[in-house]
């Protein structure tokens, strides 16, 4: 009796703050079911059914409707069918509709998408399922791997074991085709046949053609994870940790950021000696890319707990390093934010920012992997929780349509042109803001 009445006196002073802090999470958590339920899936779903052709339709516009270019991607196809499928195990009421639309997408992978003569996924068809072969992008590995992330992901959701099968022949394809068995990793681009593509002087200098790259990797992280939940083979995990250990210990640079692109034997792409205007006309093949770093803190510690690795706290350090350079080096200190890109110009003591935009999918990475930091480490001096909680505010201000819902491509307080832009496009569907806020609403919920 005497140690309980010790216990409670002692605690009394902390219930205000744990009450402050319950309340503020439960705030943040109706306002973040709102936007997952209402401003997000009501919104997507049914609309982007495609009922005459079969599977979803890529072009949204600014207020919900449908646009005019419909032609359709692998990837945009394939994260519908996950988004769905997750839909229905978060939404139990709501299952049976959420599975009607990811076998819907489903059927239009395994009909139209897969190519029945060389096998793999398409990367892009007409409205109707024409393929539309651009020299380059027949095959990709980036495709390829929303592909099989989706059909594990319905695996899960539906049990339909002709997903699994599929999903099984599809790492077996990258198997064969993308998979490197001597410097490790995966071939980004193929032919249509699966014959990984060699870069020459045929290819422009700006193109990414030939080239490995970190985001096929990271995206072929997160999709054998899905996997391996489902699916657990020794070669997936091999696979699976083969591409944990050539992210954190070589795709990340010793500055804690990644490195774009590579050349077959992990060479980094880099512009750096070339003058300023050369380095900005290469943009997209090399700088510092904050929200690649952010989400793939999360999904490195995710791979690493799906293979029980003795060795997950060095990858959690290591993500942290990766989230805190980009705190450190791309994080708005006014309003909020990460930005687009930044880069390391030679002879320079720190990092210059050069493209100040802020595009919506970082945004949500953000959000979530600054949660998770700030429950790996409540009490760092980065204080994630502060940050999270700016994000959160410049999300609701800057991105999130109070008119028609949904989410803005730009961040409005450096592209207020892009007010009218579509929010549905190739690009740009429904999977980063969900994952990222459902994920957040779990971790808050937790707590």
């Amino acid at each position: 009796m005497k140690l309980n009445i010790f216990l409670m006196i002692f605690l009394l002073p902390f219930y205000p703050v744990i009450a402050q802090e319950n309340q503020r999470n439960e705030q943040v958590v109706d306002e973040m079911k709102k936007a997952v339920k209402t401003d997000l899936l009501d919104k997507w779903y049914p609309l982007a059914i495609d009922n005459e052709d079969g599977g979803f339709y890529s072009e949204i516009t600014y207020n919900f409707k449908l646009g005019e270019k419909q032609d359709k991607m692998i990837v945009t196809q394939a994260r519908n069918v996950w988004t769905t499928s997750k839909a229905s195990q978060l939404y139990p009421e709501q299952k049976a509709e959420y599975l009607r639309y990811a076998d819907h997408g489903f059927q239009f992978l395994k009909e139209v998408m897969w190519d029945k003569k060389n096998g793999g996924f398409h990367n892009l068809v007409t409205k109707d399922g024409k393929p539309i072969l651009k020299e380059g992008e027949e095959k990709t590995a980036y495709g390829n791997s929303f592909a099989l992330y989706a059909l594990a992901a319905y695996y899960d959701a539906s049990g339909n074991e002709e997903a699994l099968e599929m999903a099984k022949k599809t790492f077996l394809w990258l198997e064969k085709h993308s998979h490197d068995p001597v410097n490790k990793g995966y071939y980004q681009s193929m032919q249509l046949d699966g014959t990984p593509i060699e870069r020459d002087s045929s290819f422009a200098s700006t193109s990414d053609v030939g080239y490995k790259d970190q985001n096929s990797s990271i995206h072929l992280l997160e999709a054998f994870t899905e996997l391996y939940h489902v699916w657990p083979d020794q070669l997936v995990a091999k696979r699976l940790e083969e591409l944990l250990l050539l992210i954190r210990d070589r795709i990340v640079s010793d500055r804690n950021y990644m490195n774009l692109f590579f050349t077959p034997d992990w060479k980094a792409v880099s512009f750096q000696n070339e003058s300023r205007e050369n380095i900005q006309k290469h943009y997209y093949l090399d700088h510092v890319s904050f929200g690649h770093d952010v989400e793939t803190a999360y999904l490195m510690k995710e791979a690493s707990e799906a293979l029980h690795r003795d060795d997950i706290e060095k990858t959690i350090a290591r993500g942290k390093k990766m989230v805190d350079h980009a705190l450190e080096n791309g994080w708005d200190k006014e309003k909020g934010g990460f930005y687009d890109g930044g880069y390391y110009f030679k002879g320079a003591d720190s990092l210059e920012i050069v493209n100040s935009d802020k595009n919506w999918w970082s945004q949500a990475e953000g959000l979530n992997s600054l949660l998770l930091m700030d429950e790996l480490f409540p009490n760092d001096p980065h204080n994630y929780r502060d940050h999270f909680e700016q994000l959160w505010k410049y999300t609701k201000t800057y991105l999130m349509d109070d008119r028609f819902g949904g989410w803005y491509e730009w961040g409005q307080d450096t592209r207020p042109e892009t007010k009218n832009d579509l929010k549905g496009h190739i690009w740009k569907a429904t999977y980063h803001d969900f994952r990222a806020l459902t994920n957040c609403i779990k971790r808050l919920e937790k707590n």
